[in-house]
């Protein structure tokens, strides 16, 4: 049923109980998606993750001759691998407003021996930088042409394969920029030694070298002293089974859930960051300092708060996890002090600008924001009640604010915060607001 617009959030009168089964990373599924297809056989993933972003990566694999075959109701995505070969010589792409799914085909088809593929996306997705991902690919032999903006959606790519050779890559704007370029890399005719130029966040290239191993090429191994990291040429080899884990992301909305209501709430699925691919895992660390419980086992984490307890303020470096500093932003008018949220100037160009999106919907909530280019402070003040949070199309700050408004404010458990377009969630977490709810009616016993 489609939700509301805008959606109430009903507060929760009683502590949070119970355990929540967490999708698939999104982040982990479209790169498991694109090493399948460079795979040397069929390969089924499990614990996918079926959402906007992740169809779209789909949908463009079956275009450039793959063959996906999709089983939501399993959360299962076979894909049969053609050993690094892209089959269809002419395609276009269509990408929406997915990252992943722009940097990763163009990679995918820059690597390609022959063919010519058109990729597009929404009007958001023109604005995002790419500049950084196509200069590299043409630096290794690719002819890639822009239609519009040089270093901008639209593109074209006329394929003739990499060569391979030293590049310098710079990835500042998004780390999928070098993932992208290090997972086609033991495509090319040579070895290719990618240095990032004025930095780039790790956690998220760990994670491409880490799942790259997993499909059987553990050359791309740690960065050199200066950063570079070298892949030589190979096959990516097909497992048989890849299990996706739980998605760390979306992990942080509901680890933040006991946070603002109270009680306890484990989270299934989700892996200690000893054991994670994902870095996205230590804003659970954050939540720890904030004053949160948070404890590993029995096949998942587990947080929890008692009502009444010390909630601080923190002054925290998101730069290496950034897709979770909204859940804390939104979440800091119920801090007991300021908190500081920095290293995040490059999720300006995400989305939307969510620095100035987060702090434009926290003064509108009564907060006394600063606002930097690279950071935010939060000092807490009353909140607003009635206020209709702008999404600004982005389904994080949907979510984020999503579990503000499940703090009872009012204290009779009225509805004081609604979210305006809810439904644009779909692009990473589709039953996002009907799980919350699902949270809710168990936490009444229901």
């Amino acid at each position: 049923m489609p939700l509301a617009d805008p959606l109430p959030i009903t507060p929760f009168t009683r502590p949070v109980t119970g355990a929540v089964d967490l999708p698939g990373s999104k982040s982990l599924t479209n790169r498991a998606l694109l090493l399948a297809a460079l795979g040397d056989g069929p390969v089924t993933l499990t614990g996918a993750l079926f959402s906007e972003d992740t169809e779209l990566m789909a949908e463009a694999l079956r275009r450039l001759g793959f063959q996906v075959d999709e089983d939501e109701a399993a959360r299962e995505i076979r894909v049969t691998g053609l050993g690094g070969q892209v089959r269809a010589t002419e395609a276009q792409l269509f990408v929406g407003l997915a990252g992943t799914a722009a940097r990763f085909l163009t990679a995918l088809c820059a690597s390609a021996q022959r063919g010519v593929f058109r990729i597009d996306g929404v009007a958001q997705m023109r604005l995002r930088p790419m500049k950084g991902l196509i200069d590299a690919l043409r630096a290794l032999g690719a002819d890639i042409r822009c239609l519009g903006q040089e270093g901008f959606f639209p593109i074209e790519i006329h394929a003739r394969g990499l060569h391979g050779g030293p590049v310098a890559i710079d990835a500042r704007e998004s780390s999928q920029m070098l993932s992208a370029l290090l997972m086609v890399a033991p495509l090319a005719d040579a070895p290719v030694l990618a240095t990032p130029v004025g930095g780039v966040r790790r956690p998220f290239v760990r994670m491409t070298t880490l799942q790259m191993a997993q499909f059987g090429v553990p050359e791309a191994g740690a960065p050199r002293a200066d950063g570079a990291i070298e892949v030589a040429p190979g096959r990516y080899h097909s497992p048989v089974l890849y299990a996706v884990e739980a998605d760390a992301t979306a992990a942080s909305y509901f680890a933040a859930l006991p946070f603002v209501a109270g009680g306890s709430l484990r989270l299934g699925g989700l892996l200690p960051s000893a054991q994670s691919l994902q870095g996205d895992v230590r804003f659970l660390e954050v939540l720890g300092r904030c004053g949160a419980r948070v404890a590993t086992g029995g096949g998942g984490i587990e947080v929890s708060w008692t009502r009444g307890s010390p909630r601080t303020g923190t002054d925290q470096d998101f730069s290496g996890f950034s897709d979770t500093f909204l859940t804390l932003a939104a979440v800091a008018p119920l801090l007991g002090g300021p908190t500081r949220l920095s290293g995040i100037a490059h999720t300006r160009r995400q989305e939307t600008d969510r620095v100035a999106g987060m702090a434009g919907e926290l003064r509108r909530l009564g907060q006394d924001v600063v606002e930097t280019e690279d950071a935010i402070e939060v000092h807490p003040r009353p909140l607003r009640e009635g206020v209709v949070v702008d999404t600004h199309g982005d389904h994080r700050f949907a979510m984020s604010f999503g579990i503000l408004g499940c703090h009872d404010l009012r204290g009779d458990g009225s509805p004081w915060l609604s979210i305006a377009n809810p439904a644009c969630c779909a692009k990473t977490f589709p039953g996002f607001f009907d799980l919350l709810e699902l949270v809710r009616a168990k936490s009444l016993g229901a």
